[in-house]
């Protein structure tokens, strides 16, 4: 029995993601803070689908979270094919404004927990005939963003990592994938206090499932990169064709709120 790990799969695109591999029947372990939210969310994978799904509850951005969930792999004994690094999350303001433990945090669960995941598992990944790696970026990876400078920049280092990893994995059994959603109808605007942008990002925002269903047929094609919807694959390619002082200006004035 093979499991597909998620993480941040107590909500939104993770859980989307984790509904859509069980809807194929794939088994699945889920990982996240709340652990009254995953024994739902397992409890209605198991009802609809009829598949196996356990998970674990911790904080992901601690320095000792992918010890954590190794040992409780190892523990189990689970058995990985597919491992989706979804979890992270957004701090809006200036930068001199922003708390510390929310730039550490950010800069912690974002890069340190998806690469220390990512480098953990292989070894279980390399058991198998096929095995995948799917690393949540965002459309924010493609520019500066002002005003979400830490997290714009932790996604481009998710985009290239994932981007450099897929290479070093290329003629083996692992075939690694970057999404990139954009606005998506979750809860990404209320913890990234940016609540003024919600009745605007509503306008251009797809559903989770509808990310799920084009993340997961993208991942098991091999594609590098996957980006769901046609107005954010256009502007993510057109950030890496204009002047970057063009695009920053834009998001400058987008994300920019009178004080």
């Amino acid at each position: 029995m093979a499991y597909a790990l998620i993480t941040g799969a107590s909500g939104g695109i993770g859980f989307a993601l984790a509904k859509e591999l069980a809807s194929l029947k794939h088994d699945v372990l889920l990982v996240a803070r709340s652990a009254d939210l995953l024994k739902r969310n397992c409890d209605d994978l198991k009802r609809e689908f009829g598949v196996t799904a356990e998970f674990i509850a911790t904080d992901l951005a601690q320095p000792n979270a992918v010890e954590m969930v190794q040992d409780w792999i190892q523990k189990n004994h689970f058995d990985i094919d597919i491992l989706i690094n979804n979890a992270g999350f957004a701090s809006w303001g200036p930068l001199k404004e922003l708390p510390m433990s929310e730039i550490q945090g950010m800069m912690a669960l974002n890069m340190n927990t998806l690469a220390g995941l990512s480098k953990t598992l292989i070894p279980n990944l390399e058991q198998h005939p096929r095995a995948y790696i799917m690393n949540v970026s965002s459309t924010a990876a493609y520019q500066a963003v002002p005003t979400l400078s830490t997290y714009a920049a932790t996604k481009a280092f998710v985009l290239l990592f994932t981007r450099g990893l897929k290479w070093e994995l290329k003629g083996t059994n692992i075939s690694v994938s970057c999404l990139s959603p954009g606005p998506t109808s979750t809860g990404f605007i209320d913890r990234a206090n940016l609540g003024m942008m919600k009745e605007k990002a509503e306008k251009f925002s797809m559903k989770p499932e509808q990310v799920a269903k084009i993340a997961i047929k993208g991942m098991f094609a091999g594609k590098a990169e996957i980006i769901p919807g046609a107005v954010n694959w256009i502007s993510a390619k057109l950030a890496e064709l204009v002047p970057k002082v063009l695009t920053e200006k834009i998001a400058m004035n987008l994300y920019k709120v009178d004080r």
